[in-house]
């Protein structure tokens, strides 16, 4: 048995941390974890990809194409780039966000809002509008939370556990918040 997800935004918005909670829970519930991340032109804005595996035992920290069981996507334009990871039957975690990229700043290009639109017949898509839920929790920052409570109902793993792992994870003076935001974003239908 292996759960292979994969979290993929933009430079800054907190795949990394998110991705140390998921290793914290896989850990907390006793089996092997490998994490890996990609981070691209991370401060720049661009493409941030890491990937968690866990199972009894995990030899590589690389989800291959078609191998995610869930894909965790900050962004939709970062949803459609990485689709092709998730496995048939997976499910896709999406922030229903738009970060527009230099390319589309610069007016080179347009944003397609429709990107999501082709992929929902192929995959089953939760969306979720994580920065406004976490605005009206308190603090826009900590939407990447809220997408963790959304991903938290299809992993099996009780809450308590995520709460313990938030707590020993993220900044000491944000545990409270991230944990409102998670518990938000579980509970969110």
């Amino acid at each position: 048995m292996s759960v292979n997800i994969m979290i993929v935004g933009v430079g800054g918005q907190g795949t990394l941390l998110t991705s140390r909670i998921l290793g914290g829970i896989a850990i907390e519930k006793g089996y092997d974890v490998k994490l890996s991340e990609v981070h691209g032109m991370a401060q720049r804005g661009g493409s941030v990809v890491t990937f968690v595996r866990y199972g009894d035992e995990v030899r590589e920290p690389i989800v291959e194409e078609g191998q995610a069981d869930i894909l965790i996507a900050f962004e939709r334009l970062e949803a459609a780039r990485y689709h092709h990871f998730l496995k048939k039957g997976g499910v896709m975690i999406v922030n229903d966000v738009v970060i527009q990229p230099i390319t589309v700043i610069s007016g080179a290009t347009q944003y397609p809002l429709d990107v999501l639109d082709s992929l929902e017949g192929k995959y089953k898509i939760v969306k979720v509008d994580a920065n406004k839920i976490a605005e009206q929790v308190g603090n826009q920052r900590v939407f990447n939370t809220v997408v963790l409570g959304v991903a938290a109902r299809f992993m099996g793993v009780e809450k308590e556990v995520w709460l313990k792992v938030i707590e020993n994870t993220v900044p000491p003076k944000t545990v409270e918040i991230n944990k409102k935001a998670f518990l938000t974003g579980l509970e969110n239908q």
